[in-house]
């Protein structure tokens, strides 16, 4: 079994629990990625790294609060955690 689908699969059994979570752990990175990127500035390109982390976060925590299928919101999770780190990684390395 892949990673995802068994990611996927404890998420599913336990969707309140990871969804809660989940909108913690996304805000928390996106914002420690949104100081990592306005402190090299605030340029155009700084502002629309900012834009892109807000539009990501709110996206899953929208589908949490939309109340969409599991497999929706788990996928903007997957998404806003990777985009997160990717921009966070991007700035501290």
């Amino acid at each position: 079994m892949s990673l995802y689908k068994k990611m996927y699969s404890d998420f599913k059994e336990q969707y309140l629990m990871y969804a809660c979570a989940g909108i913690i752990v996304s805000s928390c990175l996106g914002g420690a990625a949104a100081m990592a990127a306005l402190t090299h500035g605030h340029g155009f390109w700084e502002m629309f790294q900012v834009g892109l982390l807000v539009a990501v976060c709110m996206g899953y925590n929208a589908t949490v609060l939309a109340n969409l299928n599991r497999k929706t919101v788990f996928t903007w999770l997957t998404v806003s955690v990777v985009v997160s780190i990717l921009l966070l990684l991007f700035h501290l390395i």
